[in-house]
């Protein structure tokens, strides 16, 4: 977690647990009767890659909701760095509950941990820069505050939660408002909040500066394009480049001087996080 600004937990781990493990158990674990009912166990969660750890509160959540009594160690933290094949948890308790809530405590470890692990890929290739990564609206359904948060553990910072909490006026707004002054003075009327208005040209660039825009969206700007940008604006407004940004393209684009990059795939191109959990102690009391 050394030298990352964490946001705080969402509110609203209980109702997504709680979905989730209704989606999962139904009207019952069948397969878990097969076991005693009052058989004792220990696990332990053990990655399978390298990564940065994310969803902890969330794998806790699980089993509290099954089953107060279940005991977690952990031996890492949100936010920590951690290398194949080690130890990240160890859980005590029974058998039926573990193997019950093993799934959906997984799915959550397993999907923030990864959008953790991308975020911090993406965030050192721009450690040398002033720039920072930022996050976007292309989250999975219902788990967009956990996905956020998770952007945070990996080291980068978050754009706006939804519609509601600033403005970011698009192709779409401007054409329907009649004009990027228009929308920015409508903006301006309908609440107090930041505006953001995308732009495709330095011409647009300077129409969004006179309207008094707080932030510019550079969509698919090239290097010469972010650079010119950068230049006229001079700090009157931020700059965010955006639109089709990868690991191999980040340095350059952040390098040309920009405040911020958002970067969609670190939230809807991300690859689950292996991760295993084995029971390794059956009770011989049970």
């Amino acid at each position: 977690m050394k030298n990352k600004a964490i946001a705080q937990l969402p509110i609203n781990i209980i109702e997504t647990v709680q979905y989730a493990l209704e989606e999962d158990i139904g009207t019952g674990d069948i397969t878990a009767q097969l076991i005693p009912e009052h058989q004792q166990a220990t696990a332990q969660v053990i990655t399978r890659e390298d990564m940065t750890i994310c969803g902890i509160a969330w794998f806790d959540e699980t089993f509290k909701q099954l089953d107060q009594n279940i005991k977690i160690n952990w031996f890492v933290e949100d936010g920590e760095e951690v290398i194949v094949n080690q130890t990240l948890c160890e859980l005590e308790g029974n058998a039926r509950v573990l193997l019950t809530g093993e799934r959906a405590a997984l799915n959550f470890l397993q999907l923030l941990s990864a959008t953790a692990t991308q975020t911090q890929r993406y965030v050192q290739q721009v450690k040398h820069t002033k720039t920072a990564v930022l996050d976007t609206r292309k989250t999975i359904p219902h788990l967009r505050t956990a996905q956020k948060y998770a952007v945070t553990c990996g080291g980068g910072s978050n754009h706006r939660i939804g519609l509601f909490d600033a403005f970011l006026i698009k192709e779409n707004h401007i054409m329907a408002a009649g004009s990027i002054q228009k929308a920015v003075a409508r903006a301006k009327q309908v609440a107090n909040l930041p505006v953001q208005i995308e732009v495709e040209d330095i011409d647009e660039v300077q129409q969004a500066l006179n309207a008094g825009a707080d932030r510019l969206l550079l969509d698919n700007f090239d290097l010469d394009m972010l650079r010119e940008a950068v230049q006229l604006v001079d700090g009157r407004a931020k700059l965010e480049a955006s639109g089709g940004i990868n690991l191999n393209t980040i340095q350059a684009i952040a390098e040309t001087g920009v405040d911020f990059v958002s970067v969609g795939a670190i939230t809807k191109d991300i690859k689950a996080i292996d991760l295993s959990m084995r029971i390794s102690h059956i009770a011989e009391n049970a």
